[in-house]
């Protein structure tokens, strides 16, 4: 390589690095979750939700210490709020995935952000968006197919995610003007003081278990920790609308590691159920109105 063409390929390399930085915090994620979903048998999703926020929040306000800077009433209990859904969508989407598969959790659970993103719907487009989205979901019922045997209460539990996820995203604005590390930390700490009881409850004792603790600190550090550490890394070099798009993928990211780590097998119908909801939060993504305000990158 010459001399000249070096500072040329590094900047090619600096300009795919978020991009990386972003796959690689979903596949973290995904895996993580995976990973979840093998200490059910050992605690419950109720006492693996427990295990992943608790750590979450230590690690995050060992990291933050969110105490240094007092907060006024308003701001306090938007922090709380914040945390409390996000508690919320974490245990409904981990009671979720003990019955259905992660991939088809995640995109049922997308619908949540799709529905707030075309609540204000106008143009044609938009509503083209919605039925892709619609048809999406209606391919994951089993409507008399016997292949598809999807539990109704894990559907439920998934759904349920969706709307605290739409919920969550309106709660993180609110708290948009704060620091981002603090509202992060002491949202997790109000997610881990909700969820603990759900996890005491059903695990007990159980959760004292060494080896339960160790596999629930990896799991809050794979699937909370490091995905954060990389979005931040990726937020600062790529536009909203490409973040946006990029993270419509997550589905598909959870039906692959579903496969190659949990074994779970999809049929043709639901990868196209998860292929159309990909489709429809793309779609939504690119055709945002605001889109022509957000090329610049999310940080500065």
């Amino acid at each position: 390589m010459s001399r000249a063409s070096a500072p040329h390929s590094t900047a090619g390399f600096a300009a795919f690095l978020p991009y990386v930085c972003l796959l690689g915090a979903m596949v973290s994620l995904c895996v993580g979750t995976s990973l979840a979903k093998s200490l059910f048998p050992l605690v419950g999703a109720q006492g693996t939700s427990a295990y992943r926020v608790g750590f979450s929040a230590l690690v995050l306000c060992l990291v933050w210490r969110p105490w240094r800077t007092p907060l006024n009433r308003k701001d306090l209990m938007a922090v709380v709020f914040y945390g409390a859904v996000m508690g919320a969508m974490n245990l409904c989407f981990y009671m979720a995935i003990r019955t259905i598969p992660l991939g088809l959790a995640i995109a049922i659970e997308f619908t949540g952000p799709l529905s707030l993103a075309l609540l204000h719907a106008r143009r044609l487009s938009h509503f083209a968006w919605i039925g892709l989205a619609v048809l999406g979901l209606a391919l994951l019922l089993p409507l008399g197919d016997s292949s598809l045997d999807l539990d109704p209460v894990g559907v439920a539990f998934a759904a349920a995610a969706a709307v605290f996820w739409a919920l969550y995203i309106v709660a993180g604005q609110r708290t948009g003007h704060l620091h981002g590390g603090q509202s992060v930390a002491l949202g997790m700490l109000t997610a881990a003081l909700i969820i603990a009881p759900f996890g005491i409850v059903a695990a007990g004792a159980r959760l004292l278990d060494p080896v339960a603790i160790g596999l629930g600190l990896v799991v809050a550090l794979v699937s909370s920790a490091l995905p954060y550490s990389l979005e931040m890394v990726a937020m600062r070099g790529i536009s909203k609308r490409s973040f946006g798009v990029v993270l419509s993928l997550e589905p598909a990211v959870g039906a692959l590691v579903g496969l190659l780590v949990l074994g779970e097998h999809l049929v043709a119908r639901q990868w196209l159920a998860i292929a159309l909801v990909i489709a429809a939060s793309v779609g939504a993504t690119m055709s945002d109105q605001s889109g022509r305000r957000q090329e610049a990158p999310l940080h500065d």
